[in-house]
């Protein structure tokens, strides 16, 4: 057999909070991030549309491992909505399909927003980049295809009044996965009797992420070098803050490290549960191992671990 190629690029690791531009589609703003760290793997944790702009973390290297954990997370957007105006595609891009004029007051809007917390059933839009047979819903739409789409069970769990000055109302949504905020400001918009779609989107918060980090495009190709760079990584594991962590020794470290379980020790967990693997540097900082499962026999056995080349304990016994 022939010796496998070298993989192209860096083995740098990490998670970039990435402020997405408007009119960028998620799959290009994460090549770019990927060429200006010239990094050997990248993926983002769930796309988010064109016309959005905000919160996308984009993963490198070892990263990628655990994106899944933010597919699953919830989300918070900030929306402007334009009342009187309903569309195609319930935002700004479609075409207009109704108007009405708006006499709507901040007191009738603080009446409606309660029935929309909760639990309910949303339909996405056809316009969405929800996928049907490898291709988005919007693929289908601009050619006139109809395709079926699945009810999908949400939750909103807040919406915050923030403002309303003329026809356009502004809110803060916090949200499970999967939700369309598109889809909720028409339904709004047909409840407050006048119509409306969405005129700009800011995702700010995905999971316990800290939005105040997040850095656009043009401020990472500010950087001068690839260590600049890599400073503003933040690590793999802020990806897993929901997770319960347990510490492990470096005995145990080793045994995870190469497939093997470790004994449980925290009252955090039950059988099926995940961890976070934390075990601690020679320095005396911590190092982020993996996430490991508890299974019936009351040992912890490694679910996705980080590649050992990758994992900086500083320790003798790992080499």
């Amino acid at each position: 057999m022939g010796k496998a190629r070298p993989r192209k690029g860096r083995p740098v690791s990490g998670v970039v909070l990435l402020n997405k531009a408007k009119g960028m589609s998620s799959n290009h703003a994460l090549q770019r991030v990927k060429r200006l760290y010239n990094a050997q793997k990248a993926g983002h944790t769930g796309a988010l549309d064109p016309l959005a702009t905000g919160l996308l973390p984009v993963c490198l290297g070892e990263a990628t491992k655990f994106s899944q954990y933010l597919l699953d997370a919830d989300k918070a957007y900030r929306v402007v909505a334009k009342l009187g105006i309903r569309t195609t595609t319930s935002d700004a891009e479609g075409d207009v399909v109704a108007t009405a004029e708006v006499t709507v007051t901040e007191a009738q809007v603080r009446d409606v927003l309660p029935t929309f917390i909760g639990e309910q059933q949303q339909t996405p839009s056809i316009y969405s980049a929800l996928k049907y047979e490898g291709r988005p819903l919007y693929y289908y739409a601009r050619r006139g295809i109809d395709v079926p789409r699945k009810t999908r069970t949400i939750h909103i769990h807040q919406i915050d009044f923030i403002a309303l000055k003329g026809d356009e109302l502004e809110l803060q949504v916090s949200c499970s996965k999967g939700t369309y905020i598109r889809t909720l400001i028409d339904d709004l918009g047909q409840v407050l009797g006048c119509g409306a779609h969405v005129a700009l989107l800011h995702r700010n918060g995905v999971a316990e992420l800290d939005a105040e980090q997040m850095l656009t495009l043009e401020q990472l190709e500010q950087r001068d070098s690839d260590a600049e760079l890599d400073a503003l990584l933040q690590p793999v594991d802020c990806l897993l803050s929901a997770l319960p962590q347990q510490r492990i020794d470096r005995q145990q470290a080793r045994a995870l490290l190469h497939g093997q379980p470790v004994a449980n020790h925290t009252d955090l967990a039950e059988v099926g549960d995940e961890c976070r693997m934390v075990a601690q540097r020679i320095d005396g900082g911590d190092a982020f191992i993996g996430v490991a499962a508890l299974r019936k026999d009351g040992q912890f056995w490694p679910k996705r671990v980080l590649a050992l080349a990758f994992c900086d304990l500083q320790l003798d016994d790992l080499q």
